[in-house]
């Protein structure tokens, strides 16, 4: 099994931004991707004053700091990916979007060999796949959010995933990146958002309906069941835009009501309350 020692990310927002630093702390080589050069700069300046805060915690030494941050370089021209051993895609969670991505990054990479991973939340890997001409090296990746903290990630393959492929990204989530992985089928919303968005979604809904406020029902599930983060905390923290997407993309797989996203919902996104990242969403976030 060949070793994986260059990780391309396309998309430098969060996500992409948590992927490059955890990639770049296990000493990878890590080319961070993204439209414009401006755009991959700006993410790597947030990758860069995330290590900073993890030296100041003491959980990195400046030593590793340094190191970390010499292993990444910034880019808005796709073509440098060419010689990575696994991409790891990490932009818009929109399935045309994605598409069109992975079929210049099928024409791309050099190695036949090199993986093609999508950090999906919900979009099927098989549909990925089939835009490229190595349906067999793609597969799914997905990290949770904040990276660096989050153990976990989803490992999925399509029907078209080989057994190589498979084995070779969870050694690196596991062995390399020290994660946690679990295996799921290649179905909308894998293993955790099939179970999570339902459950945001019934929250949205009863702030929706006036059941309860937000502030109440948040307090309810951490008091109540000891959750770490109360519902409607955790769908501004993921970004209101994103727990819309992926619960479209669930009913469209599933056609069951519970994946619908609520009214109160679309008004929100469509006014661009996106959550943290807009600085207002079901809280306001404007002086954090």
């Amino acid at each position: 099994m060949t070793s994986i020692k260059h990780v391309g990310v396309v998309g430098a927002g969060q996500m992409g931004r948590g992927i490059t630093e955890v990639c770049a702390r296990a000493g990878l080589r890590v080319t961070l991707c993204d439209v414009t050069e401006d755009r991959a700069r700006a993410g790597l300046a947030g990758v860069a004053d995330s290590l900073l805060k993890a030296e100041k915690r003491s959980t990195l030494t400046s030593q590793d700091r340094a190191h970390a941050l010499a292993g990444i370089s910034a880019t808005g021209d796709l073509s440098r990916l060419a010689g990575a051993d696994l991409v790891i895609e990490a932009a818009v969670e929109d399935e045309q979007a994605k598409t069109a991505l992975f079929r210049r990054l099928d024409g791309i990479l050099t190695d036949p060999a090199a993986v093609l991973a999508s950090n999906t939340s919900s979009i099927p890997i098989a549909r990925l796949g089939a835009a490229t001409a190595r349906p067999e090296a793609v597969v799914g990746l997905h990290f949770f959010n904040p990276v660096p903290v989050m153990p976990l990630v989803e490992v999925i393959p399509s029907l078209h995933t080989s057994e190589a492929t498979r084995t070779r990204v969870r050694d690196f989530a596991d062995r390399i990146l020290g994660k946690k992985s679990i295996v799921a089928q290649d179905r909308a919303g894998f293993v955790v958002n099939s179970l999570l968005i339902p459950y945001l979604l019934a929250a949205v809904r009863m702030v929706g309906s006036g059941t309860a406020t937000a502030e109440d029902i948040d307090t309810g599930m951490t008091a109540g069941c000891a959750h770490p983060m109360g519902p409607l905390h955790l769908a501004d923290l993921i970004g209101l835009d994103t727990v819309a997407a992926i619960g479209e993309a669930l009913y469209a797989e599933y056609r069951e009501p519970l994946y619908a996203a609520p009214p109160l919902l679309r008004r929100m996104v469509e006014s661009g309350l996106l959550g943290r990242k807009s600085g207002q969403g079901f809280f306001d976030y404007q002086s954090v």
